[in-house]
């Protein structure tokens, strides 16, 4: 705490903590992410909370829960705390030599037509790694990867997400397959799942969300295949081995040249995807910029 003319001044870091604490739901976590002990995590959040004259948190069993306090407080230091931390990020980037290399995992569809193509246009240099998003999260946590792509936000200390973009998944099937003109859910549903079907997985990833939010009931498919790889899943529906279901962008030509068909087009959901990294290495300057080109580019 410091003192100014016997006036008390609320410290940076109590701002920076309250932040952590925000995001987390919890002082244990925001501490860990900030490399601090909880002790003095909770120190932070009771002298700006004295500075500020009410609860900024409602302390639950599990979490804790902003008041409207703080709900209000955040938005305003939030923006203000980024654009600072951008600000010394660029202050080390000019006195600091960039690292070489960063190291980028994604899931092996993903990296192929999203990542791959726009390595030509960096300005740096990577060492890539695909896998699973269970496989890529251990990857990063145990620093063998310095930013993972993924489509699973799993709450992890020291681990931050940001947005890069949403995918859409579609209901394909082979070109020589019949589609009835249906109108009716229920009718579709049951000419659905009298069909053939390729699975990534045995839980029917994808499928199930599908049916759960146009049918509104768990899918009662037993698959043909199971082929993890979407790529695959994708050339055995033009083959004719069954339905499937499989994001736009990896479509491409199959559709426009005959090879596979879009069915039921309403029937689809969509499927954020998120740049990962931990917490202790934001201010790199190689990840910043590996962050903004992926933005930019896809």
């Amino acid at each position: 705490m410091r003192k100014q003319e016997g006036v008390v001044m609320a410290d940076f870091e109590w701002y920076r903590s309250f932040c952590a604490i925000y995001r987390f739901n919890s002082v244990s976590e925001a501490a860990k992410a900030r490399m601090m002990t909880q002790p003095a995590m909770s120190q932070h959040l009771a002298a700006l909370e004295a500075e500020v004259g009410e609860p900024l948190f409602t302390r639950t069993t599990r979490s804790m829960v902003p008041t409207e306090r703080g709900k209000e407080l955040y938005s305003q230091l939030a923006p203000l705390i980024e654009s600072l931390e951008e600000t010394t990020m660029r202050f080390q980037s000019a006195a600091t030599p960039s690292p070489t290399m960063i190291k980028i995992g994604a899931a092996h569809e993903f990296f192929a037509e999203k990542i791959l193509p726009q390595l030509h246009a960096l300005d740096i240099c990577t060492l890539s790694q695909l896998g699973t998003a269970d496989q890529l999260l251990e990857w990063l946590k145990g620093d063998a990867l310095d930013l993972i792509v993924t489509s699973q936000r799993v709450h992890s200390a020291g681990i931050e997400y940001v947005k890069l973009m949403e995918e859409e998944f579609v209901l394909v099937a082979p070109s020589q397959l019949q589609v009835p003109p249906l109108t009716d859910a229920k009718q579709k549903e049951e000419w659905l799942s009298a069909q053939s079907w390729i699975s990534y997985g045995l839980e029917l990833p994808i499928i199930r969300r599908i049916w759960r939010e146009h049918f509104k009931k768990r899918p009662l498919l037993r698959p043909v295949h199971i082929i993890p790889n979407l790529h695959m899943i994708l050339r055995a529906v033009e083959q004719g081995a069954g339905l499937s279901v499989v994001p736009t962008y990896l479509i491409g030509s199959s559709v426009t040249e005959g090879r596979s068909q879009l069915i039921f087009e309403e029937l689809k959901v969509s499927n954020e995807i998120f740049m990962a990294y931990q917490t202790k290495h934001k201010h790199l300057p190689s990840l910043h910029t590996m962050m903004t080109r992926l933005r930019e580019n896809i």
